[in-house]
């Protein structure tokens, strides 16, 4: 049963550098204002929030620069590929998020893009801030080391 409830969403987009060019803080799960072609072509697996990010704006969040592609089945009634997104969140979560990104300088990063449970689009949101090139340098030696202690430990035992 346990094995079914962590299989229950369907990843379509993750940011995996995000990891490694921020310090990740607090997550949010928030839903996306979508048209139809865009579901269509997200449960056909096809989006990009590599380059995207989140920002506020009249008291909203809006995901930006995510490039969710044409559904090509659609003709005239497509959408624009990288069109500004509504995220869908709580008022007092907004609230936070706003406030951070406003006094402490943090920036909303998109970490994942999938389908939960129930079929709904939903954006995994992370309060990040962003590393220095010696954070970064830190973080490939640490994974460095780690990746060859498991390599010297397999060849040992």
């Amino acid at each position: 049963m346990a094995a079914k409830s962590e299989r229950a969403f369907k990843l379509v987009a993750d940011n995996r550098k995000a990891r490694f060019n921020y310090e990740i803080g607090d997550t949010f799960e928030a839903g996306i204002a979508l048209t139809g072609t865009e579901v269509k072509s997200l449960r056909a697996g096809k989006a990009a929030i590599a380059e995207a990010y989140a920002d506020a704006r009249g008291g909203e969040i809006w995901l930006l620069n995510s490039n969710i592609p044409e559904y090509l089945q659609a003709s005239r009634f497509n959408h624009p590929p990288k069109r500004p997104r509504k995220l869908l969140l709580h008022r007092r979560e907004i609230a936070k998020l706003i406030g951070a990104v406003e006094r402490q300088g943090m920036t909303l990063v998109p970490l994942k893009l999938y389908f939960n449970a129930k079929g709904r689009a939903k954006v995994e949101l992370a309060l990040a801030r962003g590393k220095k090139l010696h954070d970064k340098r830190e973080t490939e030696k640490k994974r460095s080391w780690e990746r060859e202690r498991g390599r010297l430990l397999r060849q040992k035992g």
